[in-house]
């Protein structure tokens, strides 16, 4: 049961105020082997300095806590497919800068929303997706570049697998692109993981294929099925609840990939929640 609960690849969300050393210490303390963190501020473009010392002490903690993954995640603001050239301009030169820095940390992952086209049509907006991926991607990069599963709110991109799909075959470098799927996200989209997992999950493999798929955002929903409301609740307490959680992080196809918390939690909250997945791993 051990050996089982050291393969379980879970954490949070975590402030990168204190630097990537500090957030090392953070999820260990909370229980987790594994983090998700902002590239730079959510809500604006500015992104910290990397602190080398502190970069060395992250790759020396890695090792004594057994992390060997994390998941960065872009800024809200990057709307890859906004009809406003700027914005494009924007998300561009944000996830340009953003895997340069990933590089200090190889061979990890970049978790991006797919945007919002406003009023142009999901056509044009994935076309202006994937000429920005195009542009950004590099061949030598080491890190995997994911599309989140959205929940259908407004005009995003990303609601269904096909959307998806749409996006990652027009990217030369596909090598570098992934999935991220948000149960939160998917539960609200449509795709029943409660009643129907291995159902959902088989789409995905003749939609976009399981290999594509590297990392899971583990969130309960505040609102039913199908909704398109995109409102995260804790673990157990929303409309996938616990017995569902279950399923999906002993489940073939995921159980080895890495299950990041959403939930709107503080640091406590989250070290229960870990705590209650890890009894419910097998």
């Amino acid at each position: 049961m051990k050996r089982r609960q050291n393969m379980f690849k879970i954490g949070c969300h975590l402030s990168t105020s204190k630097g990537y050393a500090n957030m090392a210490k953070e999820i260990h303390r909370l229980g987790g082997n594994t983090f998700q963190f902002f590239t730079r501020n959510p809500r604006g473009g500015s992104a910290k300095a990397i602190d080398p010392a502190d970069i060395a002490e992250f790759h020396e903690l890695c090792g004594e806590y057994g992390i060997d993954v994390i998941l960065a995640h872009a800024p809200y603001t990057l709307n890859a497919c906004s009809k406003d050239e700027s914005t494009r301009d924007f998300a561009k030169r944000t996830m340009a800068d953003d895997l340069v820095r990933m590089e200090q940390t190889p061979g990890n992952l970049y978790n991006f929303h797919p945007g919002s086209h406003v009023s142009q049509g999901v056509e044009a907006g994935t076309e202006y997706i994937i000429q920005m991926l195009n542009e950004v991607l590099s061949e030598n990069q080491s890190t995997t570049v994911l599309l989140e599963t959205m929940a259908g709110k407004g005009s995003e991109i990303g609601r269904t697998f096909e959307e998806l799909k749409t996006i990652l075959d027009g990217v030369k470098l596909s090598s570098h692109m992934g999935v991220c799927l948000d149960t939160c996200h998917v539960y609200d989209a449509g795709y029943d993981i409660v009643n129907d997992l291995d159902g959902v999950l088989a789409e995905f493999d003749r939609v976009i294929g399981l290999d594509r798929l590297k990392a899971v955002h583990i969130n309960d929903d505040k609102n039913p099925f199908a909704s398109h409301k995109d409102r995260h609740e804790k673990i157990g307490e929303g409309s996938i609840g616990t017995e569902a959680f279950e399923r999906i992080i002993n489940h073939p196809s995921l159980r080895e990939l890495p299950f990041y918390l959403e939930t709107p939690n503080e640091a406590e909250g989250y070290a229960k929640e870990i705590a209650l997945l890890k009894g419910l791993y097998r």
